[in-house]
């Protein structure tokens, strides 16, 4: 019995589980992009704001405060060491260091430099790195500008920021041009000094743990997700136990239902499976044509035979007409001994004309499947092989379950099956009787005669037995047949199949018999 196996959907199910991980994934994913850019963002706001602060009050000092001074005749002094100089003043760069200096101090994650490839020979100097080499080079061919980097390790995220300092007329060129330290005397107004760099670091450990319930969020539904998986996996492990015993009583259901199949008609079982009809007790009244047949004389035929040989014989008999039920389509019911009843019209019907048309085909196949297998019976030391009469009748059956709710029968019953037994009696061995109503239905295909009337108990009336010479063929023309058992002789002839090629040879076979019995005739005079 086929099923559909339940496991075939949770397969699909869970090939979309690394699917729905993926995407759970990528949104945490996407929300770390997002707060990374964000930072960086940041980093580099910061550091903007923090360059132009200290670039403005450098700028401011220097235009209002040394540019003042130097304009004041009697001035202090503007120079770096001004600590050591009473009433001196920084220089603008000096200031910037020590700005720098004073954020760096109260502020661990953010520093600003000051330097130039150009040191006053008291300056602290230092190499530059690669980035501050490149910053330089870059904004001295545009001065316009400025050259952030950002880089990561780890959580903490650094944002490099660099900005020009460059010489203006107020204070710078003609300071650095004159100044007896000065390691360059050629500068122009505009000339990039040095750079001025801010550099903030920050941990993204404290941005992140702002989204405290947006990650409380995500750890919910890690724990939701995790738990549905072992949900998932131990109810499809549960349904995989199921499948299995499920398995395991369908091979046994579809076992039983084989066995089952072989006490019914295969219409029957497919009706009763496909559940077109239903398992109680209910009958129905139709037009069905019956068939009938019984072997002449089975003890007589059978009485030197084993039992085992007999049991082997039946069973090869029963087979053979059985395949040839199935293929005409005939619903078989029963088997009665040695006596077979199939009838036509239910479970399914063609049309009375055309259900009388299919048995009696059935019938003509299964005498001469006979004649094949009385043959090979006699080689194999039969004596005596099966002869079968066999009777037809169309009528009006009850037909269905009958029995009780514990034990029932799909048979049918009625005086018109009945008849179809009592035609099979009135059969000569090997030959086929039809009743009126049958032959009418037929009789365009078909070559019969009647024979005397019968009476049948249940039936008010004379029965007309009609017997079946022969098939006519597409013209109307009688296909001969000849048909003979007995002791010494095994006869069947039907000219309907015989071909072209095989004629001649039948031909001096028959001949050859002929002959053969005049020579045995001859002697027999002479005595």
């Amino acid at each position: 019995m086929a099923h559909t196996d339940p496991r075939t959907a949770f397969v699909h199910r869970w090939a979309l589980l690394p699917l729905v991980l993926l995407l759970l994934a990528g949104l945490p994913l996407a929300v770390w992009l997002d707060l990374k850019n964000l930072s960086e963002r940041t980093l580099r706001l910061q550091a903007g704001d923090i360059n132009s602060i200290v670039t403005s009050v450098r700028s401011y000092y220097a235009a209002n405060v040394v540019a003042r001074v130097l304009a004041t005749s009697g001035h202090s002094p503007v120079v770096h060491n001004y600590q050591s100089i009473p009433g001196a003043i920084p220089t603008p760069p000096t200031l910037s260091i020590e700005l720098a200096r004073i954020i760096g101090e109260q502020q661990s994650e953010m520093s600003v430099r000051f330097v130039s490839d150009y040191p006053f020979p008291e300056r602290t100097s230092r190499e530059f790195d690669d980035f501050e080499k490149a910053a330089i080079k870059s904004l001295r061919q545009n001065p316009k500008q400025t050259i952030s980097e950002v880089t990561w390790s780890g959580l903490t995220g650094r944002v490099r920021l660099v900005s020009p300092v460059i010489m203006d007329a107020a204070t710078c060129v003609g300071c650095h041009n004159t100044h007896p330290d000065s390691p360059k005397r050629d500068w122009q107004l505009g000339d990039v000094r040095g750079i001025q760099e801010v550099i903030i670091a920050t941990s993204m450990a404290s941005n992140i743990f702002s989204f405290k319930y947006l990650l409380g969020y995500f750890a919910f539904m890690a724990v939701l997700g995790f738990g549905f998986i072992v949900v998932q996996r131990r109810l499809i492990r549960t349904i995989e136990g199921m499948n299995r015993k499920l398995e395991s009583t369908n091979d046994v259901l579809a076992n039983v239902a084989r066995k089952i199949s072989r006490y019914l008609a295969p219409q029957v079982y497919s009706s009763i499976f496909s559940g077109k009809t239903e398992v109680a007790i209910q009958t129905e009244r139709k037009k069905l044509t019956v068939f009938f047949s019984d072997i002449e004389d089975f003890t007589g035929a059978t009485e030197r035979l084993q039992p085992e040989e007999i049991t082997s014989l039946l069973n090869e008999y029963l087979t053979e007409m059985s395949n040839i039920a199935a293929k005409y389509g005939g619903t078989l019911n029963k088997f009665i001994g040695d006596a077979i009843v199939i009838f036509f019209g239910d479970p399914e019907t063609k049309g009375a004309a055309e259900d009388a048309k299919a048995c009696l085909a059935m019938a003509v196949h299964m005498q001469r499947r006979m004649a094949e297998l009385n043959a090979q019976w006699r080689r194999r030391g039969i004596e005596r092989p099966f002869r079968v009469r066999m009777g037809i009748n169309t009528g009006y059956c009850n037909v269905g379950n009958f029995g009780s709710e514990d034990r029932m029968d799909y048979t049918i019953i009625g005086a018109e099956a009945n008849l179809a037994q009592r035609l099979q009696s009135v059969a000569e061995p090997g030959h086929i009787v039809l009743s009126y109503e049958t032959y009418t239905l037929v009789r365009e295909m078909v070559s019969a005669h009647a024979l005397p009337s019968i009476a049948v108990k249940g039936i008010n009336r004379q029965i007309v037995p009609y017997l079946v010479d022969g098939l006519l063929d597409a013209t109307g023309t009688k296909i001969e047949k000849f048909s003979e058992h007995t002791t010494g002789l095994d006869f069947y002839l039907d000219l309907g199949v015989v071909d072209d090629a095989a004629e001649g040879r039948i031909r001096g076979l028959l001949q050859d018999a002929i002959a053969a019995l005049d020579r045995r005739k001859g002697p027999a005079k002479l005595v």
